[in-house]
């Protein structure tokens, strides 16, 4: 052992205080963990900057120095237990989901009629009137979704952050329902798009926390089905409430399901809150892991020179230069891994775009149908995403790699397909929907093993680097850039297939949707869950699928 000893204090289970003092066990250093404190600290003896000990130091005091000063817990809260559990946050953050879902849908069959009957508008000007609010709300998630992804991270509280969004969202829906002027319901819109960032940054973000890296999957298979849920009865029940009652009725189901919104979100306790009360204290002990057994690799240059020098001299390290720090979300984009996730949310976000638009137009045209019979139809593209939960949890088992990269591969066909609809009879009608479900199910592939990838990837940024994340999560940071990508294809996806299928038509339009497919089913195979050969040398070293630190 070297003459330097670390003491490191942290909460119970803090993954930063484990790696941090992995970090320093490795290099042959004594390490003492004790998890009865409710901060973060780090005595270096007489060496500072290894691996950036001098900032893990100089940040661990501050925080030392902040809890002395803290009062103790208080009163333990009523029924903690079940507000702080697995299953309740998980349920809340999914109601969360499905309420956004179901506000944005709930008004798109009245948005129409409100534009002739409330603000007045020439029948003939309402498509462009539409277009420009669903643009606005669009251009607002792309514009907020960074910000509030920092935002939630740098505060630290969830459920500060998600009562924030629901007064935004409260605002927005009020505006939407009392507005008669074209300025206020784009305003309107505008901030249902900002409350919609911080529903889908961290209401995501707070599910990853809650759960396992293990359980994300199946976690983000729940809030796919709630999604489903939200697209499948909204527009539903906006369109029959409006017609037997009136304007006004339709926005007070939206503020019923406001409501109950705000019971879990007051009701509801962070995991890293409730720990106060629910986790006992442990005495200090010694943490005796071997370098085998510990997952964290110090991969950059400074941590691999610490570890060549320490191996190879007993009078202790040399100084290193300190790292230079990136914002967390920097850190997160030079991921491959990310990169291919955006990709993939951005090919499923213009495909589900780009049939929204083009597919209504084209049922009434070839089959005549109506709103309803359009309607009917998207039933068979969204039935599919009832199996999120399964898909999710076959991407804990076995990783994102073949799950995405299939659910890609398959769309491509599927979209090719769609061109030989082209006349009206049963079974071309038969033909139009079962290639609808197959191309549902395709997308569920995608998209759910493509939103565990947001949260794996930073878990494994985080046991790489942790003196650069400091101790905080980037979870909500991970989820803003699946936001921005989702947002990014809302905007092209209509704006690719409308002006394909005008200018070539409705084959050429298939098959250009079938390209972008395509393009991203390599990289998805190469780099989804780590780097391919990579991925396997750690399967045969017994690390699993999620033992691949290579992003």
């Amino acid at each position: 052992m070297n003459n330097a000893s670390i003491f490191v204090s942290c909460l119970p289970k803090d993954k930063n205080c484990v790696q941090i003092s992995s970090t320093w066990h490795r290099l042959n250093y004594n390490v003492r963990i004790n998890q009865s404190l409710s901060h973060l600290y780090v005595q270096v003896g007489h060496h500072k900057n290894l691996i950036g000990g001098a900032e893990i130091m100089k940040w661990g005091l501050k925080r030392a120095a902040s809890s002395r000063a803290a009062p103790a817990p208080g009163k333990k809260p009523i029924l903690l237990e079940y507000r702080s559990s697995k299953t309740f946050i998980i349920f809340s953050m999914c109601w969360c989901v499905f309420t956004d879902v179901f506000l944005y849908g709930i008004i798109v069959p009245v948005i129409p009629f409100a534009l002739e009957d409330r603000v007045h508008v020439a029948h003939a000007d309402t498509q462009h009137w539409v277009s420009v609010l669903l643009a606005v709300y669009a251009a607002a998630l792309l514009f907020f979704s960074p910000i509030f992804g920092i935002l939630a991270d740098w505060t630290g509280s969830r459920r500060t952050t998600l009562l924030a969004g629901l007064v935004i969202l409260s605002g927005s829906t009020l505006m939407l329902c009392l507005g008669k002027t074209i300025p206020v319901l784009v305003v309107g819109r505008m901030l249902q798009g900002a409350s919609a960032c911080v529903v889908w940054v961290v209401a995501l973000a707070l599910i990853a926390d809650t759960v396992s890296e293990e359980e994300a999957g199946k976690a983000m298979g729940y809030v796919g089905l709630a999604t489903s849920l939200g697209v499948l009865v909204a527009p539903l029940i906006g369109g029959v409430v409006y017609k037997r009652v009136g304007y006004y009725a339709v926005f007070g189901v939206t503020f019923a399901v406001i409501a109950v919104d705000i019971v879990l979100r007051l009701v509801l306790i962070e995991k890293k809150v409730a720990q106060q009360w629910l986790e006992p204290d442990a005495s200090a002990t010694t943490l005796s892991a071997q370098p085998n057994d510990v997952p964290l690799q110090v991969l950059n240059e400074s941590g691999k020179v610490a570890e060549k020098n320490a191996a190879g001299s007993t009078a202790g390290p040399p100084e290193l230069p300190a790292k230079r720090k990136l914002p967390p979300m920097l850190i997160l984009l030079k991921s491959r891994r990310i990169l291919v996730a955006f990709w993939g949310t951005l090919v499923v976000s213009m495909t589900m775009t780009a049939i929204d638009t083009t597919l209504p137009l084209f049922v009434n045209q070839i089959f005549g149908w109506d709103s309803l019979g359009a309607g009917l139809v998207f039933l068979a593209l969204i039935a599919p995403s009832f199996i999120g939960p399964v898909v999710g949890h076959y991407t804990d088992k076995y990783g994102p790699r073949w799950i995405a990269a299939s659910g890609l591969l398959l769309s491509v066909p599927f979209w090719v397909l769609l061109r030989y609809v082209d006349h009206d009879n049963t079974g071309q009608a038969v033909l139009l929907c079962v290639l609808l479900v197959l191309l549902g199910a395709a997308i569920t592939l995608v998209m759910i093993s493509l939103m565990a990838e947001f949260s794996k990837v930073c878990d494994v940024k985080v046991r790489q680097e942790p003196d650069l994340f400091a101790g905080k999560s980037a979870y909500a940071q991970s989820y803003s850039l699946f936001n921005f990508s989702w947002a990014l294809g809302s905007l092209l996806g209509p704006l690719i297939s409308a002006a394909v299928r005008s200018s070539a038509g409705w084959k050429t339009m298939t098959w250009t949707m079938a390209i972008f497919c395509a393009v991203g089913i390599l990289p998805t195979f190469l780099y989804s869950g780590g780097v391919i050969t990579r991925s396997k040398r750690s399967h045969r070293n017994g690390e699993g699928v999620l033992g691949d630190e290579n992003t």
